[in-house]
């Protein structure tokens, strides 16, 4: 008689507050026979509800969610906890805490070949000791955070989170096939879109990342970067003069010596120029 090894299924929750980005991952796991995608959840409480409802295996959680972001989610789970493969996009923060603590992550946009290991790597661990290590890391990246899961007092009354840690200076994650650069933002000169490229200008290089304009300058810090044109971002502390223009536009002059335009309608940013 022949013995057929057949491996249990992951039952499966994907959190995205991305229509897009759920509809994505689903053709991507699509041809994981062991992947069961029971779920979906757009938010962070209907994450927590589906997760005690359906009890997954598995979770493909969001970081970057409004309201309830992942680590919310994680902090707010009791119980059994299932294995989570965080998701992230450019945010050097999370990503920097969720390496801290030997966890599971991917960058978004998800790509065949991450998404394939990150699944063999959970394959590999599907076991009671594993799941015991990855609960233990889970709870040290919420201590890292200063986010201590919500306990109960004796008054039966739940504990405030402690304070959260101070942040680090930010930095861009700008991934280029497997290599991943991390440039800190403080070193930007300027970045300009390339058609759906930006490019990154630093230190006299220049990265080159698969990004919209606005996605991008939600992930930049604006007391560092700010907007000047529709395809233009620039270091405020990199600018050393501005020369006027026609219709209400200026030049920005770097440190480097390049000129960038202010256009009229983001006349309103020479207030982050001293001027």
């Amino acid at each position: 008689m022949l013995c057929v090894n057949v491996h249990p299924t992951f039952k499966t929750l994907i959190v995205d507050d991305e229509a897009p980005a759920r509809r994505s991952l689903k053709q991507r796991l699509a041809t994981a026979k062991d992947v069961d995608i029971i779920a979906e959840a757009r938010n962070g409480h209907e994450a927590l509800q589906a997760i005690r409802e359906q009890q997954p295996d598995l979770v493909f959680l969001d970081l970057q969610m409004p309201g309830l972001d992942g680590f919310d989610v994680l902090g707010s789970l009791s119980g059994k906890v299932p294995a989570i493969i965080f998701m992230t996009a450019f945010d050097p923060h999370a990503i920097e805490a969720v390496e801290a603590n030997a966890l599971l992550y991917l960058l978004k946009p998800i790509d065949n070949k991450n998404l394939q290991a990150t699944l063999d790597h959970v394959r590999r661990q599907r076991n009671r000791k594993h799941g015991l290590q990855h609960r233990q890391s889970l709870f040290n990246l919420l201590t890292y955070l200063g986010k201590q899961p919500p306990r109960k007092s004796k008054a039966g009354k739940k504990r405030s989170a402690a304070p959260s840690l101070k942040t680090p200076a930010p930095k861009l994650v700008i991934r280029d096939g497997d290599q991943v650069n991390w440039v800190p933002q403080e070193e930007i000169d300027w970045i300009d879109a390339a058609g759906d490229y930006m490019c990154v200008h630093a230190n006299g290089a220049t990265y080159i990342m698969r990004q919209t304009m606005k996605r991008l300058e939600q992930a930049l810090e604006p007391s560092i970067l700010q907007r000047v044109h529709r395809s233009t971002i620039v270091n405020i502390n990199k600018i050393r003069g501005t020369e006027p223009h026609i219709n209400g536009e200026y030049f920005l002059a770097l440190n480097s010596g390049q000129k960038l335009k202010l256009s009229r309608n983001y006349k309103h940013k020479l207030k982050y120029f001293g001027r």
